[in-house]
């Protein structure tokens, strides 16, 4: 086994020493995993070269293992060693066999598929095409890492964080000696983000070091772990419950369960929390829940903040697609801004796997008769229109099964409209919806449910959808339609001139699968009230959407409740920022489309409303927001079933191992929360703690605060971390957002995101909640 780093030659016994110190690092991590003796492991342990791909003419060999932390993947060059090319198994989004990526795809042969893999990773790093000596071994590697990576994420929040400490420990251990000298353990206090003080660090150093040797080993670093994770605010809580013999029975159990979590617990519950959380096999035997056990049962995901009933689908999903709303992206294909930034196929892949269920695709003429997927007149780069719907095809069901609404910005001859019809028709088959459901006319939208499975096409379609019912349906040839594009800012007589000007000619064949999302342009509520049809659905800019759901509001989501709505981002946004999404919630539109590219506050609100219901990316609007006859208005909120005025009580009590914002090993954090509900007008708050200065690895605020939520149906809840900085602008650490409905009560932790989305490994914080009726 090598050492993890190239050093200057070693003697032989240095050389075993390193090999022994290596196998047991090793076999701590790989007893953590459960994976002792497992093949896949040691061939990842072991490595082996790969050819990296960048372009058809660089293709280099790359040495690539996995480090004695069981979690870091370090790869090397041929000819000079670069020991800083290393990448965590948790920042994997996906591990890809063949040639799935759009570098493979480009710059290898045909004959190379089977010996080729990609390892995509999260966030915008960009992923890594290699290919292997053979296909066996491209397989081993693919399986190898799946394994790995599914085994961490398995591991439960207490794991994760006694597989980060102690990897933490090994780096602080400078001179390798298995020994924690005073300064070593200041440099590991750095590194879990922790900055104590001096006198602090010499007495918790002396209180450990029971041999008086002036380092700590064995037994005494094991002391040193219980002092650091020792939680006070547990202590509490478990003392109070834990009435039989020092252990809480299921008696006891059941009542912390009612009392503090307000849940309706029977003996039943806690007997199955025992067996499954209890890790002291005797205590376990006398049916008690030790401390080890209580805190375990805490991490655990049906004891999180979110209701775990809401995690699947638990909502009706046999209504119209009008009464739902519907996680929706814009210009879908774009991985950073408007003007010059890259097009691709992964911008597809990311947002689907995010629970996307509405896309968008703007279609140009493109060389070799083969449309291009773009934003048309600036410097983004260009992609083929059938890789983006071979990728739609592989990817729209994976994350959920509910329907995928292809949104098409049009700009291509009828030639290339035809080249369309037929990529979609032949990768799509079966999935895409061509015609009606059923035999005769329908009266309103299929539901969610009907379209499992399905893709459904919105775009302009050259005459009404009764004539494929009529007996003799008019044969209508290629036509001129409006071109319903989306405009770039202008006012609104410029935006009249082009619509005039902008004639598209249709091609049949196109405009025949467009069936349930028939694009119109939108002129008023009234004439929508007497001319749109069901199936017609019209696109609103920023702007003109936040001005209706201002001025109109009770008109805007009678409209919403039998037609679709679609907003998109102000033409101005040429940097790809979004626009709160709530207020166009709170009137019923349903497509509110923004740019899953950018991470952002508006971004973080959009998952959190997906989050819940399977992130299946629909979600049932109220009753009172599905009925034409509402009074329902969110700003002026007269009496109705919307009014359920609650009482939001949040005790911040502390956080754990929060990760570093600049990982300078002197750079700790001074960590505050916000607490933030969206919602109505009236409900949107913010308030937050004070900051604890240099500690990311366990602050504690215990500060308490009030909300009044008038619309609870409505209402998010946002929890966010940042660092503090008296000079400047706070900077992000985490944040996790769900609906206020899927509150769950009492002591609750908090995982939390990263600025893109995904998991932080061992971040959380821990609160009590309670929800009360105002009234």
């Amino acid at each position: 086994m090598k050492c993890v780093q190239r050093q200057p030659k070693l003697s032989r016994s240095e050389e075993l020493l390193c090999y022994a110190r290596s196998q047991k690092v090793i076999q701590v991590n790989t007893k953590l995993l459960g994976m002792e003796g497992d093949p896949d492991l040691k061939f990842l342990l072991q490595g082996g070269e790969l050819l990296k791909v960048r372009s058809t003419s660089w293709k280099k060999p790359r040495y690539l293992r996995l480090l004695e932390d069981c979690k870091t993947m370090w790869r090397e060059s041929q000819k000079t060693f670069k020991t800083n090319e290393t990448f965590s198994l948790e920042d994997i989004a996906e591990v890809r066999r063949g040639r799935q990526s759009e570098g493979l795809k480009k710059y290898t042969e045909e004959q190379a598929e089977g010996c080729c893999f990609s390892i995509m990773f999260k966030g915008r790093r960009k992923n890594l095409d290699f290919i292997a000596n053979s296909e066996e071994e491209a397989k081993q590697w693919v399986n190898s890492l799946e394994k790995l990576i599914s085994n961490i994420n398995n591991l439960n929040s207490q794991q994760k964080t006694e597989h980060w400490i102690f990897t933490c420990l090994m780096k602080a251990d400078k001179n390798k000696d298995d020994k924690l000298t005073q300064s070593e353990v200041k440099d590991f206090f750095r590194l879990i983000n922790i900055d104590i003080d001096d006198n602090y660090a010499e007495m918790l150093f002396k209180e450990c070091d029971k041999s008086k040797s002036g380092y700590l080993d064995g037994k005494e670093i094991e002391h040193f772990y219980e002092l650091l994770t020792h939680r006070e605010e547990i202590n509490v809580i478990y003392g109070t419950y834990a009435k039989t013999a020092g252990f809480m029975s299921p008696e006891n159990l059941v009542e912390f369960l009612m009392t503090e979590q307000r849940e309706l617990a029977t003996l039943a519950d806690a007997h199955r929390i025992i067996d499954k959380y209890e890790p002291d096999e005797n205590v376990k035997e006398k049916k008690l829940l030790s401390k080890d056990g209580f805190v375990m049962y805490l991490h655990q995901p049906e004891a999180l903040v979110l209701n775990p009933e809401h995690k699947d689908v638990y909502q009706d999903m046999s209504q119209p697609l009008s009464h739902y709303f519907i996680s929706s992206s814009h210009n879908t294909y774009l991985m950073e801004d408007q003007l010059k930034g890259p097009s691709s196929t992964e911008a597809y892949v990311r947002a689907l796997m995010k629970g996307c269920r509405c896309v968008e695709l703007d279609c140009w003429d493109g060389s070799d008769d083969e449309p291009v997927i773009y934003h048309g007149y600036t410097l983004t780069s260009k992609i083929l229109f059938k890789d983006v719907i071979r990728a739609i095809k592989e990817y729209a069901f994976k994350t959920s099964d509910y329907p995928v609404i292809l949104s098409l910005e049009n700009h291509c001859s009828v030639a290339q409209q035809e080249v369309m019809a037929q990529h979609m028709s032949s990768i799509l088959g079966s999935a895409l919806i061509t015609s009606p459901l059923g035999d005769s006319m329908p009266t309103n939208l299929p539901s969610p449910e009907e379209l499992k499975g399905k893709i459904l096409i919105k775009g302009k379609r050259l005459n009404k959808l009764e004539a494929s019912f009529a007996s003799e349906p008019a044969a209508a040839d290629d036509a001129d339609v409006t071109e319903e594009e989306e405009s770039n800012g202008e006012n609104e007589q410029e935006e009249e001139k082009r619509k005039k000007k902008n004639k598209l000619k249709l091609a049949k064949a196109l405009s025949d699968m467009v069936v349930y999302c028939k694009s119109v342009h939108f002129r008023s509520f009234e004439d929508a009230k007497n001319n749109q049809s069901f199936y017609e659905i019209s696109s609103f800019k920023e702007g003109d959407a936040i001005k209706l759901a201002e001025e109109s509001a009770n008109a805007y989501i009678r409209y919403n409740v039998d037609k679709l709505s679609r907003i998109y981002p102000a033409g101005s946004r040429t940097d790809s920022s979004n626009y709160n999404p709530v207020p166009l919630w709170n009137t019923g539109c349903q497509i509110v489309a923004l740019n899953f590219q950018t991470a952002c506050t508006d971004m973080d609100v959009n998952q959190g409303r997906f989050l819940v219901n399977g992130k299946s990316g629909y979600v049932l609007k109220p009753a009172y927001m599905r009925d034409s006859a509402t009074e329902f208005d969110p700003i002026t909120l007269t009496r109705g079933d919307w009014l359920k005025h609650k009482l939001l009580h949040v005790m911040v009590i502390s956080a754990q191992q929060l990760p570093k914002v600049n990982q300078k090993k002197s750079s700790i954090v001074d960590p505050l929360v916000k607490v933030q509900v969206f919602g109505v007008p009236a409900d949107a708050a913010e308030k937050e703690t004070h900051p604890i200065e240099n500690n990311g690895f366990n602050p504690g605020w215990n500060e308490n605060f009030q909300f009044d939520v008038y619309v609870p149906d409505l209402a998010l809840v946002r929890f966010v971390v940042e660092d503090y900085d008296f000079m400047s602008e706070n900077e992000f650490i985490g944040q996790y957002t769900l609906p206020f409905n899927s509150l769950k009560m009492g002591y609750r932790h908090v995982p939390l995101l990263s600025r893109n989305g995904d998991l932080l490994p061992s971040a959380g914080l821990f609160l009590h909640i309670m929800v009360l009726d105002a009234e």
